[in-house]
C-alpha cells in the first residue's frame, strides 16, 4: 500500500476537501457474561490485570509489556486503507490492504482501527456518476466487507466492544467502521439504522460542509455555513436516535454551537475523533479547554490526532505557504485526473526534488497534545487517534502504525503509571464504547420497530437565498391565444412541400 508525503496529504485536503465523572448510564453493565468474567492475561482492564515485571524494567521494556497487554485502538485512521473515498480508494492500484501491511498493523500490538468512510459532496457529473451520499457510503461499507473476507484469519468486523476483546483474544485486527459526514443518511431515520444493521458504530454529524441539520465548522479552505444555530429539531432527533441504537456521536467537523447542542440532548458519551486541541491552534475545528471539559463531563473522549497540520504551528505554516504557491496547479491536475493519485504523487515528488521537503514535527507534539488534554479533560478522556495508516504526514517518530511503539515508549518517558497508559491506547476508547451500548440496552427498544418515525419538513429547512436572476414567484405560464382560423392555402406541387408547413409539424 503507497503512502502519501505531507505535501500530498496537504493537496489531497484541498482537493477534497482528573477523576473520571461517573455517569447514570454506568450502572447498566454488559450482558454478555464473557465481558463479565476475568479478562485473560492478554487483554487486562486495567494495570491491576497486568503482571508485575520480576526484575526492574529498561523504559523499553516496560513500553513494550504495556503494548502487549492494551487492547489498543486507533480512534481515527484519517485514510482508511479499507474503504475507499478518503485519500487512498481501493480503484486506485496500490490502494488495496495487503498481508503485508496486516502483518505490520499486528506487529504494531493495534487491536481495533476505527475506520471512517468520507462521504464527501460531489457537484454535477461527479455526483451522477457516482450517485448520492447514500450510495456512496454503502460503496465504502461493501469495500469494506470486501476486504474483511478476502482477509478473514487476520481482519474481522467489530460491531462491539465485545468484539475487539475477541478480536485481541485470536490476535486479530478489528475494523470498526464510521461515517464520515451526516449528509450519508440522506436525512433519513430509516436510513440511519440501515448503516447500523451494516456494522457502522460511529457517525460524524457533519463534515466539511453544513446539511439539512447541523452547522459544520467547515474546512480548512472553506468559510463556515452557521443555518440552525448549532443542532435543527430533526438533527436533535438524529443524536436522540443514534444514542438509542448504540451508535456513538462524533462532533468532529461540528460547529461549536452543534457541539454544545449535542451536549444538551445527549444521555450517554460522546466522542471528538478528528478534532484540534490546543488554545494556540486557529483551526475552526478546535475544541477549546472549556469544551474539552464539558466533552469530559458527559463522559466522552477526546482523540488524539498526529496530523501534522493540527499538531505544528510552523509546520501548518510551511504547509499553507505551500498551499499559496502550488494549491492552484494542484488542484487543477486533480480535476483534470479525477482519481488518479500517482500523477498526483508524481507532480510533488517534482516539486519536493526542486523545493525540499516539509519537515514534519517531532513525535513529541503528540505527547504535548496527550499532556494538555490531560491536564484540562482528564486521563479518563484520552484517547489515541493517531491516524496510524502509513501516511507520511505522521510526525517524525511515528511513521503510520509502525511508530505506535514510540508513541507508548513516550508516554512511559514522561511518566505515565502503568493504568494511564493503558486508558490512552485504548481502555478509554473501549470504555465509551461499552457505555453506548449499554445505553442503548438500557432503552429496551427493538431497533426498527421502535425507531423514530420523525421526518425533516420542508418548514426546517432554512430559506436559501434564490440565484441570482430569479424570479422566486411562481412561474405561471400565460394562456395561449386559440389561433384564428387559417385561411386556405393554395395547393402546391408536391414535389415541391411547403417549409413553413413542414416547421409547424415539427413544433407540435
Amino acid at each position: 500500500m503507497r503512502t502519501l508525503s505531507p505535501l500530498a496529504l496537504l493537496a489531497a485536503a484541498a482537493l477534497a476537501a482528573c477523576a473520571p465523572v461517573t455517569p447514570p448510564w454506568v450502572m447498566f453493565p454488559s450482558s454478555d457474561p464473557a465481558d463479565a468474567a476475568p479478562a485473560p492475561s492478554t487483554e487486562p482492564a486495567s494495570a491491576a490485570d497486568v503482571a508485575s515485571p520480576a526484575a526492574p524494567e529498561t523504559p523499553e521494556q516496560r513500553a513494550a509489556r504495556l503494548r502487549a497487554a492494551a487492547i489498543l485502538v486507533d480512534g481515527h485512521d484519517g485514510a482508511p486503507p479499507l474503504v475507499p473515498g478518503g485519500p487512498v480508494d481501493l480503484a486506485i492500484p496500490g490502494g488495496e490492504v495487503t498481508p503485508a501491511d496486516l502483518a505490520r498493523v499486528k506487529a504494531a500490538g493495534v487491536t481495533g482501527e476505527l475506520f471512517p468512510i468520507h462521504v464527501g459532496a460531489l457537484p454535477g457529473q461527479r455526483q451522477a456518476l457516482h450517485g448520492g451520499a447514500a450510495r456512496r457510503a454503502l460503496d465504502g461499507i461493501d469495500a469494506a466487507y470486501r476486504q474483511i473476507e478476502r482477509h478473514g484469519a487476520n481482519l474481522m468486523l467489530a460491531r462491539s466492544a465485545r468484539d475487539l476483546r475477541r478480536a485481541k483474544r485470536e490476535g486479530k485486527v478489528a475494523a470498526l467502521l464510521g461515517i464520515e459526514g451526516g449528509h450519508a443518511i440522506e436525512n433519513s431515520l430509516s436510513a440511519l439504522r440501515s448503516f447500523h444493521r451494516l456494522g457502522v458504530r460511529t457517525m460524524t454529524l457533519t463534515h466539511t460542509i453544513t446539511n439539512d441539520w447541523a452547522d459544520s465548522a467547515a474546512g480548512a479552505l472553506d468559510p463556515a455555513a452557521a443555518r440552525h444555530s448549532g443542532l435543527s429539531p430533526f438533527g436533535e432527533e438524529v443524536v436522540r436516535e443514534m444514542q438509542r441504537i448504540g451508535m456513538l456521536v462524533d462532533v468532529s467537523h461540528a460547529s461549536e454551537a452543534t457541539f454544545r447542542s449535542v451536549l444538551e440532548v445527549a444521555r450517554a458519551p460522546v466522542i471528538a475523533a478528528s478534532s484540534v486541541h490546543g488554545h494556540a491552534h486557529p483551526h475552526r475545528r478546535r475544541l477549546d479547554d472549556d469544551l474539552l471539559r464539558a466533552l469530559a463531563k458527559g463522559g466522552g473522549v477526546a482523540v488524539v490526532s498526529s496530523w501534522a497540520l493540527f499538531l505544528d504551528e510552523a509546520y501548518a505554516e510551511q504547509a499553507a505557504r505551500f498551499q499559496q504557491k502550488h494549491g492552484a496547479r494542484l488542484r487543477e491536475l486533480g480535476e483534470r485526473t479525477p482519481g488518479d493519485l500517482e500523477r498526483l504523487r508524481e507532480e510533488i515528488a517534482r516539486i519536493e526534488a526542486q523545493e525540499g521537503p516539509v519537515k514534519p514535527p517531532p513525535l513529541s507534539r503528540i505527547a504535548d497534545h496527550i499532556d494538555h488534554l490531560v491536564k484540562v479533560a482528564g486521563v479518563d478522556h484520552v484517547a489515541l487517534g493517531a491516524e496510524l495508516d502509513g501516511m507520511a504526514a505522521s510526525p517524525h517518530g511515528l511513521a503510520g502504525i509502525d511508530g505506535a511503539p514510540s508513541m507508548a515508549l513516550e508516554l512511559v518517558r514522561r511518566g505515565y503509571s502503568d493504568e494511564d497508559i493503558l486508558k490512552i491506547l485504548g481502555g478509554n476508547f473501549l470504555r465509551v464504547l461499552e457505555q453506548a451500548e449499554a445505553y442503548a440496552a438500557s432503552t429496551q427498544t427493538a431497533l426498527s420497530g421502535d425507531g423514530s418515525t420523525r421526518q425533516l419538513t420542508a418548514d426546517e429547512l432554512p430559506s436559501l437565498p434564490e440565484p441570482p436572476g430569479v424570479d422566486p414567484r411562481p412561474q405561471v405560464p400565460p394562456p395561449v391565444p386559440r389561433p384564428a382560423a387559417p385561411a386556405p392555402r393554395p395547393v402546391k406541387p408536391a414535389a415541391s412541400p411547403d417549409p413553413g408547413g413542414l416547421d409547424l409539424m415539427l413544433s407540435r
